[in-house]
């Protein structure tokens, strides 16, 4: 679900039992290097603002931010809260799971209320 979208980049939201968001360029590029700098700058600038209010909502263990491109070919970063209990943790969140988690976090649709203030 996509939450913020200006004429460089959009966020969205990816389904999961931790804070996750994902930044994509809009248009079509396979590699950070392919961004000028104009995008790139977007990029970590909204990158930061999200990890800066992971930190401060969610009081994470770790901020992992990851940019694989694998399946989707196209520019793009996530950006997660981790926590020492969540399921996979200390692994990706694309790894073997740990453990059955029952995180009691702080709500997910407060945290992208006070996200998008800081847009």
């Amino acid at each position: 679900m996509e939450i913020f979208k200006n004429k460089l980049i959009r966020i969205e939201i990816e389904k999961s039992e931790i804070p996750w968001l994902k930044i994509f360029l809009n248009r079509s590029a396979k590699e950070f290097s392919d961004c000028n700098f104009e995008e790139k700058m977007e990029i970590l600038k909204f990158l930061e603002i999200i990890e800066k209010t992971m930190l401060e909502f969610y009081n994470p263990d770790k901020i992992n931010i990851a940019s694989f491109g694998n399946y989707v070919v196209q520019v793009h970063f996530h950006i997660m809260a981790r926590f020492k209990n969540d399921s996979y943790f200390p692994e990706s969140m694309w790894g073997v799971k740990q453990r059955d988690a029952n995180l009691n976090l702080p709500s997910f649709e407060d945290f992208i209320v006070e996200l998008k203030k800081r847009f």
